[in-house]
This record gives structure tokens, sequence and C-alpha cells, in this order.
């Protein structure tokens, strides 16, 4: 059994492959960060008895999935049994021109590239007959407020494309779960330690192990969406109550 992870090499990609590695799945760790990549990598094949491949990749330019799916399939002989795309950016600021390259990246990486890894790996797939696909969205796909405006809408994409994508592989035996995860403790939102710790104790801020495992199950388990966490709950309905002034106002007191 194989498993590919992308964003394999720190927070929750890393986690995701600690907790495949424990059931038993050899890796194939993909990232764009070479030297963590090599790290953890080296740090799983001491913590468990499997099997690591890296691919050291940006995920966010052009036809990288095609690129991805030929090396596994072609120049690696491996079709993986479940596929966790995971890689993912963020930043936080009011839009500007010259956040176009930034703006490009974070599209292509999250909604070009999982959906070219999610058709090119889900066939391939189901002409199997088996197969395992992990779409990482977030809570932020419930959240169209600025700041966020990108992620959020990308997110978005991701809930609704998993979601409907998930019906039309399940005939085929290949299980899509699309995972909304909301405050967790990972470098990607680049929260000072103190509030990191913070954010822990009080339990807004979840832990990567927490995540994951619940996400494991639900994906093995054949779930389509879950949304854990009670902050899942409360925050989106509370956000959808605000009137549209007062978002606008807290906003141009907030940048």
């Amino acid at each position: 059994m194989t498993a590919l992870v992308t964003g394999g090499s720190s927070g929750m990609g890393l986690e995701f492959a600690r907790q495949l590695a424990g059931r038993g799945y050899d890796l194939i760790l993909v990232s764009n960060r070479e030297v963590e990549l090599k790290a953890a990598a080296a740090s799983l094949r001491d913590a468990f008895p499997i099997h690591v491949t890296t691919r050291f990749q940006d995920l966010a330019q052009a036809k990288a999935a095609d690129l991805l799916f030929q090396w596994c399939t072609e120049e690696q002989g491996i079709l993986p049994d479940v596929v966790v795309n995971d890689a993912g950016m963020f930043f936080f600021k009011e839009m500007e021109v010259e956040d176009l390259d930034r703006v490009e990246a974070m599209i292509d990486l999250h909604v070009v590239t999982v959906t070219r890894i999610c058709l090119l790996f889900g066939c391939a797939m189901k002409e199997r007959g088996s197969g395992y696909l992990l779409n990482v969205s977030s809570m932020a796909a419930r959240l169209p407020v600025p700041g966020i405006t990108i992620y959020s809408a990308t997110k978005a994409y991701l809930r609704s494309f998993g979601r409907s994508f998930s019906y039309e592989m399940r005939p085929y035996g290949v299980t899509v779960t699309t995972v909304c995860p909301a405050a967790i403790a990972t470098p990607l939102y680049r929260l000072s330690e103190k509030w990191m710790k913070l954010g822990i104790r009080t339990g807004i801020i979840k832990t990567p192990r927490w995540l994951v495992s619940r996400a494991l199950r639900a994906l093995f388990r054949g779930r389509r969406i879950i949304s854990p966490s009670l902050m899942n709950v409360w925050l989106p309905a509370l956000i959808a109550l605000l009137p549209g002034p007062l978002v606008a106002y807290l906003w141009k007191k907030w940048k």
C-alpha cells in the first residue's frame, strides 16, 4: 500500500504522512521545500518500517499535476492507493495589483493542481476499481470575508468540487473526502508561539494530530465532507449574521 501526500514536509501534511505510515503505508512525499522534505523523509524512515520516496516540486506551476502523475506512474511505476492533497498557501491582506502573482499561484495550487491531480489519479484509480482521494479545504470555504478573499474562494471551490466528484467516483470504488478544518496549529498562518500556545490551551486552535486522525477516519469510512471542531458550527453562522456595513467598518478599522 502506498500513500502520496502533497505538502508532506511540514504541518498537517507531515502529520498525514506519520499517521498513514502508522497504518502501514509506504509514502510518497511532495513538497517545494527541499531541506524540510529530506528531513521529514529521514524522520519517517527512522520511526516506521516503511519505504519513503520524495518528490521536490512546486505544485503551483503549470501542469504540475501532470508532471507528478507521469513521474509516479511511469518513472516510479506506482499508482498510490491514497492521495492526500494538502499543499497550500495563505496570506492575509487587502488585494492590490502587486498581489496578482501570489493570487495566481494560490489559484493554481488550490484549484487547478488539485483538480488535475484528482482527475488524473482518480481516473486511474477508477480503472483499477479502488482508491482514496482526500482534499484539504477549510472552514474559510464558508467565510467570504475581507483579508482572505482568494483563500476562502479557492477553499469554497475545493469543498464544492470534492462533494460533487465524490458522487461521480463512488460507483467505481473510489472514495473522495473533503476535510474543512477550523484553526489548526501549523506554520501556515504564521502566528507567534505565544498566541499559538494560547489558542491550543483554550481549544480554539486544534493540533494537526487531532485533525488528521479525524480526517483519515472519515476517509476510510467513506465520508464525503467532514468539518470537525465546534468552531465550524458557530463561527460561520456568527459571521453570516453580521450586517454588510458592519463587516466593512470592522475591516476598515482592522487593516
